[in-house]
């Protein structure tokens, strides 16, 4: 059983102080200083967990000092949760936001996860300036809409918001994991809009890529076959990957979104493609010049082509698409020619089929397509 009790120390009524050292009392008494010895107003409670004894000082919500009833309560709430097996420290509770986000950090780079750099710009530009010094477990539900409301009136989109918030109930998990919060508070998502559905037709594409550069077009052709994405899986890509005899490219495990290797063979048009890509890397290499990657400008990595998309999208009569519109064109084209959705997710290295469904986009051709087939069982075709 524990106990609630009061701290007793000596104060030196002559110097008017209280004497928390030894050496303090002993000067005083030596002096034939008056001393007494008081009850601290603040109550403490003691408590046994797993043979180890702990002391927790008791803040009250009352103005007048520490009552005796907030301790017992405090006290009664502690040995119901260790009777529960709840993880119970003096720390419970203390965890502050500071301490909260230097965790997820800390848990995203054990994780090597790539989005480090986007978190810690969340984190540093809008979670913090709202929730700088506050305690994590008094950071209630109507705290986090008022944070969404400030967001959004700031001119933040809802899935920009919903990113930081999902951030916050990450460190609301990690610390409930920690043993260093007993419980987090709701915290609501907001509506977002429909997810983008651009996607090109052939012809489209054809007219992009006639209106980008030579050591553009690969890319893009590359792109619209596989599905891949392009920061991160395209344009790093090198030739150890491209196996000519087994007629494949290959993405290396721990390299791709999800961690996960990855196989495509090849069509007809993407062997084409690579071969041509080969007979340039080879005709570099014989001036002494041996590049790694495939695509490849100047002598180097091709990295960012922004400029000369939005030149040929415009030129195209294709306002606003963007090169992860070949990403959802791929799986529509996959779907289309009656691959099955579990083979075509693992060729676009899709995990989860939600994710899948939402890029299988339905175009008006589609729809076309549909109405024929109606009027063909009808035998009106």
């Amino acid at each position: 059983m524990g106990c609630v009790y009061r701290r007793v120390r000596w104060t030196c009524i002559t110097c008017n102080r209280r004497l928390d050292k030894k050496a303090d009392r002993e000067s005083c008494i030596s002096l034939n200083h008056q001393t007494e010895q008081r009850q601290s107003p603040v109550y403490w409670i003691s408590y046994r967990r797993a043979g180890k004894t702990y002391s927790e000082s008791v803040k009250s919500p009352t103005c007048d000092g520490t009552l005796k009833k907030d301790a017992l309560t405090l006290l009664r709430e502690r040995e119901g949760d260790i009777g529960r097996g709840k993880p119970i420290t003096p720390q419970i509770g203390k965890t502050s936001f500071e301490d909260a986000s230097a965790d997820i950090l800390a848990d995203y780079r054990i994780n090597d996860r790539k989005s480090l750099d986007s978190v810690e710009r969340r984190i540093r530009l809008h979670l913090s300036p709202f929730f700088h010094g506050w305690r994590m477990v008094n950071i209630s539900t109507p705290d986090i809409r008022k944070f969404a409301d400030i967001r959004t009136s700031a001119g933040a989109s809802n899935a920009e918001v919903n990113r930081e918030l999902a951030l916050l109930k990450r460190m609301f998990s990690l610390a409930m994991q920690g043993g260093k919060l007993l419980y987090r508070p709701h915290i609501p998502m907001l509506r977002e809009s429909a997810p983008r559905s651009g996607f090109f037709e052939a012809d489209q594409l054809t007219c992009v890529l006639a209106h980008l550069p030579v050591e553009i077009q690969p890319i893009i052709t590359f792109a619209y076959i596989t599905g891949w994405r392009i920061n991160s899986e395209v344009l790093p890509l090198q030739w150890r990957q491209i196996d000519f005899a087994a007629g494949e490219v290959r993405l290396d495990a721990g390299t791709t979104k999800n961690q996960e290797g990855r196989v495509f063979p090849f069509t007809a048009e993407l062997r084409t493609m690579l071969q041509t890509q080969h007979l340039e890397h080879l005709r570099l290499a014989a001036t002494g010049l041996i590049l790694p990657w495939v695509f490849t400008r100047d002598g180097a990595q091709i990295r960012d082509f922004r400029t000369a998309w939005a030149h040929a999208i415009k030129a195209a009569g294709c306002p606003g698409r963007i090169p992860h519109d070949l990403r959802r064109t791929a799986v529509r084209n996959l779907v289309r020619a009656g691959v099955s959705e579990q083979v075509a997710m693992r060729l676009t290295g899709h995990k989860t089929r939600s994710v899948f469904d939402r890029y299988d986009i339905v175009s008006g051709n589609d729809l076309k397509e549909a109405a024929r087939k109606l009027d063909v069982a009808a035998g009106l075709r």
